[in-house]
């Protein structure tokens, strides 16, 4: 960074370092692990940058982060920084109740996991109903990715307990799903402050049905579950091979609905795609309505740029968004991190954004990008997934068991790669460019109405990115 910053650039810089590594973190960590132990850590970065100073709730939490994350954290803090950046752990000023709390814990011989919960049920005291007030729907970029499920989440929140109920989303990791969940929680309180609400991932469910197993509490359990007005509930495909939770799980998903409560559901797939869940409970799952959130189309992503940028005051030159939104195409959250390490390259350095600055700052994801997904890379993949020979994607043979790989693997070209319509075309076989502008219109149309199709196109983009 340079000598000469000012000290007026000097906090907001450092709230971005900060922020920026949050971001690394999240998209290397798996969601649960990045939101029970990093989330919620507090960086203060010195003025000077040499030191960041990370506060941490309690004791026992500040021992965890030490040994598992630290070094990673301050390993990320000198790569986005360019120079050794010292990182010091601190309790912050509630250590004292968190640390009581704790040492009562293992006094009483109870696991390092029961004592984490423990600490969270603490907090679920103060948080009850764990909404983050800031995900809203005006705080949601519409478009057609996500329309349909924007629009019944919307219903669901304005008239709860009536259609879709229960409402189930599914889509990719980073698309929004938990966004909507939260927004359909926080219009509801707006309007009903009264209601019961509860936000949960799945893996919290799990974490309560054994507690309540082992401290024998079920009466406890059954009360805070089934008296909700209003149950959102994160990835529930972690309930898989977890019999008991969802025997526990289908007890409370029937009282809610006796009681005409809303279940509101997000899974990385759509409910006959679960893998070791229960029959009656994947009928119960299909017995709303199921909706699809789709990785952000072109003009969305730009759109999410630009004002997630305005948010934090800055504004984003819309050939930069686009430059960006090209190169970043699979979600939401790897877009915001780019946008935060364009921030944030533009903040050390104090140049203004453009494409160059946007080039250098994203230099890292560009070249992994540009080294992984080819055409040819895309023919392979989708000829191994379909079972048929890579030569075909060239060859002029048209019927449906190639026709159809070759035109999915066009349309994937087309969205995961720089080539424009007439170089795809050429590279199957020297086709047309109204070849390959029929099979991109024609998946992306039938993706948005044929399930097993998107589901296909959902695995092959998650190979190719790896």
């Amino acid at each position: 960074m340079s000598e000469g910053i000012s000290s007026s650039l000097a906090s907001g810089a450092g709230d971005s370092l900060w922020q920026a590594c949050l971001e690394q973190l999240a998209q290397e960590l798996p969601e649960q692990q990045y939101n029970t132990w990093i989330r919620p850590l507090v960086g203060q970065v010195a003025d000077d940058f040499s030191r960041v100073t990370v506060f941490v709730a309690n004791r026992f939490k500040l021992d965890w982060v030490r040994a598992q994350y630290a070094g990673r954290i301050a390993a990320l803090l000198e790569k986005l920084y360019g120079q050794r950046v010292q990182v010091e752990l601190a309790l912050t000023p509630r250590e004292s109740i968190s640390r009581a709390y704790v040492s009562t814990s293992v006094t009483e011989n109870r696991s390092a996991p029961e004592i984490v919960d423990m600490v969270e049920d603490v907090s679920l005291n103060t948080f009850k109903n764990r909404l983050n007030a800031a995900l809203t729907f005006d705080a949601l970029v519409e478009g057609s990715a996500n329309r349909m499920a924007r629009a019944a989440a919307m219903h669901v929140s304005g008239t709860p307990g009536h259609l879709y109920n229960p409402l189930f989303i599914y889509g990719g990791v980073g698309l929004g799903k938990t966004h909507l969940m939260h927004a359909v929680g926080n219009k509801l309180l707006a309007d009903k402050p009264a209601s019961k609400v509860l936000y949960i991932h799945a893996e919290q469910f799990v974490s309560d049905v054994v507690k309540a197993y082992q401290r024998k509490t079920f009466d406890e359990f059954k009360e805070r579950y089934h008296s909700l007005d209003l149950l959102l509930i994160d990835d529930v495909q972690f309930f898989a091979n977890k019999d008991r939770t969802q025997e526990e799980f289908f007890n409370a998903f029937e009282a809610l609905l006796a009681k005409k409560s809303h279940i509101v559901m997000t899974s990385d797939t759509y409910p006959k795609g679960l893998a070791d869940i229960h029959e009656r409970l994947v009928s119960r799952f299909d017995s709303g309505l199921t909706v699809a959130i789709e990785p952000p189309e072109l003009e969305m992503r730009v759109a999410i740029l630009i004002n997630k940028a305005a948010a934090e005051l800055v504004e984003m030159p819309e050939e930069v968004a686009f430059f960006v939104a090209k190169n970043v195409r699979s979600n939401v959250r790897e877009l915001e991190g780019a946008l935060r390490k364009i921030l944030a390259y533009s903040r050390f350095n104090q140049k203004e954004i453009s494409i160059q600055l946007a080039r250098d700052a994203l230099r890292d994801l560009l070249s992994i990008q540009n080294r992984q997904i080819s055409v040819e890379n895309i023919q392979k993949t989708v000829a191994d997934y379909y079972k048929i020979k890579v030569a075909d994607m060239y060859s002029k043979k048209r019927p449906a068991s190639i026709a159809r790989p070759r035109q999915i693997a066009m349309y994937l070209a087309k969205e995961l790669t720089q080539k424009s319509l007439p170089e795809i075309g050429e590279l199957f076989g020297g086709r047309d460019h109204t070849t390959v502008l029929h099979a991109v219109r024609k998946m992306s149309a039938e993706r948005q109405q044929l399930t097993e199709l998107n589901q296909q196109l959902h695995v092959l983009e998650q190979t190719l990115k790896g």
